[in-house]
Parts: structure tokens; sequence; C-alpha cells
């Protein structure tokens, strides 16, 4: 069985390279594996045949499909309901955070624009997610 990813859900090319960088000055050595807008997230998760992600950090506004809608699939799919979601966006908007939770995500963040920040940030998150939170093993149901 291949390992399985981190999922990053990121149209900007800047905010992802902010996220490598951020792994290596962590020293981190999760698998990353980035889907570029929401229609390719949408295809990455309905493969069945691909790694389940530990973990999906999904940003909210992109362009076409947007995490939202990716969110809401996420949630409504049998097989990836249990799949955790973290939020990762530049929206403060009462809305939004609203909106996500509804939706069932499982945390949302306001992406720092300091870079140092959002290193330590990304260190929470995963530490959590990736340390102390026990996470499904795989999808579950047909």
């Amino acid at each position: 069985m291949s390992p399985r990813p981190v999922l990053v859900v990121e149209d900007s090319d800047e905010d992802y390279q902010a996220t490598l960088w951020a792994m290596q000055k962590l020293e981190r050595t999760d698998l990353l594996e980035r889907c570029t807008d929401g229609d390719d997230a949408l295809d990455r998760l309905s493969d069945r045949a691909q790694s389940w992600p530990k973990l999906v950090l999904l940003d909210l506004n992109m362009p076409g499909t947007d995490g939202r809608e990716v969110l809401a699939f996420i949630r409504s799919t049998p097989y990836l309901r249990s799949l955790p979601v973290v939020i990762l966006s530049t929206s403060a908007s009462e809305r939004d955070v609203n909106d996500c939770y509804q939706l069932g995500a499982n945390a949302y963040l306001i992406k720092p624009v300091n870079f140092a920040q959002y290193t330590e940030q990304l260190r929470i998150t995963l530490d959590f997610w990736l340390g102390l939170a026990q996470l499904p093993e795989s999808a579950e149901g047909p």
C-alpha cells in the first residue's frame, strides 16, 4: 500500500510554495499531493484506486469549483465522509466560517500573511491532525 498523502487543494502557486517551504523548515517529511483547483480535487477524491488522503488542507476561494463545493462533495460521499478537512483561507468573513462549519469542516484557519506565523500555524495543525488525533485508516463503504 502506498503512503497516504496530505492532500493540499490550493490554486495559488505562491501559497503552495509557502507550504513546501514551511514543511522544509519544520523538517516534516509528510507526503504532499496538490490539486490546483476544485475540479482536480473532485477527480482525485473520486478515484478510489489512489491512496486515501490522511488529511485535506482545502483553500476556500478558488475559480470554478470552490472549496465549499469540494467540502460539500466530501461530506455527501459516504466513503469520504470521515476524511478530516481543514479549511485554509484568507477570508475572515463570519459567513464563510459559519458556512464551512455547517458543511462539515473539521477546522477553519485564516492564512497568515507572515511566513513565520504561517509556518507555526502549519506546525500546530499538522502536529494535531497527524500526531495527536486518531484518524480513520481508509475509506469506508462501497
